[in-house]
Formats: C-alpha cells, structure tokens, sequence
C-alpha cells in the first residue's frame, strides 16, 4: 500500500510565513507528497522533499517562478492507478466537471484537485475526486485540513484530516 500526503492551497506566505509544523508532523511516514497548486512560493519546498519526493503543479495564484517550474496538470501512475492532479478554477460549484474536463480522454482512475479550500472526496463515473482543502486558509470552509490518498493495487480512498495552526 502507497500512503500519499495530499495538501494543497497552502498560499504561503501570504496566509501564513512559514510552513506551519503541524503540516510537517501530520506527512510525516508518507511515500509521496501531491501538492495540487496555490503555493504562491516555493520557498518550502525543500522541508517537503525532507519528507518525502514531491510532486507539483502550479494554481492561479502562484508566483510566475512557481508557474514556470511547475506544470498545470501532471498524470503519475501509483501502483496501476492513474492519478491526475490539477489546481481547479472557477466557483466552487461544478469544479468537478471542471477538472474532468482538464484530463478529457484520458483513462484515470482519481482526479487530485484544489482550488476551493473546501475537502471532498467522492466518487463519480468511477474516478475518486480528491481534494484535500487548505491547511492555511478557510475561505469557502470552516476548517484547515490536509489528505491522505491510499493505493493498494487497484483499490484507492482517502482520508481527510483536520489540522489546527
């Protein structure tokens, strides 16, 4: 089994300075960490990869160094199971349509998202959307979390995590 730290929308610096310690304590263990956009900076991106490799893309609100070394969308393979990650956009309603959209034809088994701070985990014409909320910002939410995303040969969940910063 592949345990994944899923964060996302972690707009640092400007909603917190550094990356808070809890963040770091709650990946702790895990073999991959997806961030899904809204870092703003990158200037956390070594504490990560001290945890465990990395894998990224860029939000609407990131810095034109992040959009330049980070692509938009990103498909990984974990264990057979497609995996497509993208930031979102637009209002928080029909973001799963929208991010359907980003990976059109491709065959994916889960759709890794952002954008809206809001968690969610479900499943739609077999593909689990999986977005894991901010651990910095509540905009849209009424509390910070991060993710958990499991892969155990073609099985997947996730789990939600709240977090207190």
């Amino acid at each position: 089994m592949v345990k994944i730290g899923v964060i996302s929308d972690t707009h640092l610096p400007s909603r917190f300075p550094y990356l808070p310690q809890v963040i770091i304590d709650k990946l702790q263990g895990v073999d991959l960490i997806i961030h899904a956009g809204d870092w703003e900076d990158t200037f956390f991106l070594p504490e990560l990869q001290r945890i465990a490799e990395v894998i990224g893309v860029h939000g609407n609100m990131d810095n034109f160094e992040v959009k330049r070394i980070l692509p938009a969308k990103k498909i990984i393979t974990i264990e057979g199971v497609k995996i497509g990650i993208t930031h979102g956009s637009g209002a928080p309603w029909g973001i799963k349509d929208r991010v359907r959209e980003v990976f059109e034809g491709e065959d994916l088994k889960v759709i890794v998202f952002g954008h809206t701070h809001k968690p969610m985990m479900e499943w739609e014409d077999n593909i689990f959307f999986f977005n894991p909320g901010s651990p910095t910002d509540k905009f849209f939410t009424d509390k910070n979390t991060i993710g958990y995303l499991y892969v155990d040969k073609d099985k997947v969940w996730g789990e939600i995590i709240p977090i207190e910063i």
